[in-house]
């Protein structure tokens, strides 16, 4: 069969899926995915009906770094055969200036998506090694950036500029907005799944271990909590999320701090790691007894819904608020929180349908529908590699 391997690639995960490609319409055969990484590599893959097709674990001297990973899983999908890869679509965290949508990648675009490295210094080199790796091996085989950045690419330069001599925004330095691939598939289903409010004024949270919202109105990016880097917006497993740059400034000054201790510190210890003292993970703060996880999963309630806030005025008032992502779609003691802080908007909540995890999780009286929407990246990182493969 023809398919399209879709990879995603982390610092401690390579995530992978194979679409079948049947008349221009894809149809999932299999998902997978290397966890671990130097740590405690575990090789995990299903097919779409569920079923186990791989469940090993490797040595952390079998499997140290990315580019191991990334050798044993080429070698596993080598192995089970059976289908002939047409292109391999990566996630790529972010275009830059250069990129408003996925593009078919060769040697000039590779150099130019490296420059953006320090800019997602945890995603972009991750992104781009199964890249390097491909195009050393096969060169033969299309591969197609497909960017989280892209979607959000419509604003108008006064939403997207900082307060800062024009000359900075012309040479980049501007509001990027993240996590691109899972708004462009919310607003996709929400043709599917509330077709009547699919126009409307729609604020999609994407929370996880980085978080995000998006403001959207007739399904397009109006504004998004992050900014020119994913260290903005909401407080995430790791990153601070807003920070006055005073604060960076200081560090420097009165700490004494390097460019890379500062970059590490906002990067892998802050956000939900740093203020509960007990872990990144929202399932293990919404477990603890510890003082400090509550406080933390506090202020990352607070900070939602401020920043929901924000944009419901950006949008002239709000229609819908849809959840999505690991925790928005598992965690209903953080939804029926967010949902209690957006009442003064009109929003009211089912209890019961949030704990049984329903689509629609407002009450009949709400002026606010309340949604949970699983989203699915690499479905629309397919579809994108599908669509210029056909160009």
């Amino acid at each position: 069969m023809d398919a399209i391997l879709v990879v995603n690639a982390g610092s401690s995960s390579l995530k992978f899926q194979i679409f079948q490609i049947d008349g221009g319409e894809l149809s999932r055969q299999l998902r997978g995915q290397m966890d671990g990484i130097g740590t405690r590599p575990r090789l995990r893959s299903n097919r779409a009906d569920g079923s186990v097709l791989a469940d090993q674990k490797y040595t952390v001297a079998e499997v140290p770094d990315l580019p191991a990973a990334i050798a044993v899983v080429r070698g596993w999908l080598r192995q089970l055969g059976g289908f002939k890869l047409r292109a391999i679509g990566h996630r790529v965290v972010h275009g830059g200036p250069d990129y408003s949508r996925s593009v078919r990648i060769d040697a000039d675009v590779f150099a130019r998506l490296a420059t953006y490295e320090g800019l997602a210094p945890l995603h972009q080199p991750n992104n781009l090694a199964p890249i390097r790796l491909a195009m050393d091996i096969d060169p033969s085989v299309p591969q197609v950036a497909c960017f989280d950045t892209a979607f959000h690419r419509g604003h108008p330069v006064h939403a997207d500029c900082y307060a800062l001599p024009r000359a900075y925004y012309e040479e980049g330095v501007r509001r990027y907005g993240f996590h691109g691939l899972s708004y462009e598939y919310i607003a996709e289903r929400l043709r599917d799944v509330a077709p009547d409010l699919a126009e409307g004024r729609v604020i999609v949270a994407h929370l996880g271990s980085g978080a995000s919202m998006c403001a959207l109105k007739g399904g397009r990016s109006i504004d998004c909590t992050m900014g020119f880097t994913a260290l903005d917006g909401l407080p995430m497993g790791t990153r601070p999320g807003q920070l006055d740059p005073g604060v960076v400034l200081y560090l420097f000054a009165q700490k004494g701090m390097s460019a890379n201790e500062v970059s590490d510190l906002l990067y892998r210890d802050c956000g939900l790691k740093g203020l509960s003292g007990v872990s990144n993970d929202m399932r293990d703060l919404l477990a603890s007894d510890e003082p400090g996880a509550a406080f933390a999963i506090d202020h990352f309630i607070h900070r939602c819904t401020l920043h929901a806030g924000m944009l419901a005025a950006a949008l002239g008032g709000l229609d819908a608020f849809v959840f999505t992502a690991g925790v928005g779609e598992n965690a209903p003691a953080i939804r029926a929180r967010i949902a209690d802080r957006l009442g003064w908007l009109g929003a009211e909540l089912d209890a019961a349908a949030n704990e049984a995890g329903a689509v629609c999780i407002s009450s009949p009286k709400s002026r606010v529908a309340l949604l949970v929407v699983p989203t699915d990246e690499e479905l629309m990182i397919a579809r994108q590699t599908l669509a210029l493969l056909d160009a």
